[in-house]
Parts: C-alpha cells; structure tokens; sequence
C-alpha cells in the first residue's frame, strides 16, 4: 500500500507553549486522533518538532559543510511534525489528515506519497 507523509504546519507565535492550559485543551483532540489512526492500522509513525529555532539547516557547497541557526526560510507557518500513514490510496490519506486537529485549528496539513526504497 502506499505511504503517505502528512506535514503539519502551524503558525509558531500563536501556538501554545507545550504544557500550558491552552495547550491542556488541545490533548483530547489529539488522543482521540492518535486512538483512531492506530486502531484504522494507518499510522506507520510520526512525531513533534520542537520550535523551529531549534533547527540547524545544513548545505554542502563546493565540498565544505555549511551550517545555519534556524529554519531553512522564513514563513508565516512551521513545520510542527510528520506523521507517516500507509492507506490504500490518496483519499483515504486526506481523510486522515483531515482528522490532525491542527487542520481545523488555525493550521494546514501537507500530503506527499513517499518514495519506496
């Protein structure tokens, strides 16, 4: 079957602080999905990111190692996390990624089918 990776991007500055009651509020959405997607047998994988200032963008030019503090460029929204589905075609994946609570609160999911190695 194939894979799909689902994006999540979300607008950093109005995201609430891991831990906060803001936050608090949104961890029954997101249990309620995680408990869906594993019991659909969907989910291969997936995690957080941490804020994009963590981030190092790394390049290799003319043979040299390159390395930046922060995100490759500057956008309105951050790549928050990647969840990996497996799901018989391109619908079935939107469905899922329809069900993130970041797609219905103030963020956008992003699907690509992977490459199989």
């Amino acid at each position: 079957m194939p894979r799909y990776a689902a994006l999540i991007y979300r607008v950093e500055a109005g995201f609430p602080e891991q831990g906060s009651p803001e936050a608090q509020k949104l961890y029954p959405a997101w249990g309620a999905f995680n408990k869906a997607v594993r019991q659909a047998g969907v989910l291969i994988t997936g995690n957080g990111l941490k804020p994009s200032s963590t981030a190092t963008t790394v390049r290799v030019r003319d043979g040299a190692t390159l390395t930046t503090d922060g995100p490759f460029a500057e956008t309105r929204e951050q790549l928050g996390g990647m969840l990996v589905f497996e799901c018989a075609d391109l619908d079935e994946a939107i469905y899922w990624a329809s069900q993130i609570p970041d797609a219905s609160n103030g963020g956008c999911v992003e699907l690509r089918p992977l490459f199989e190695m």
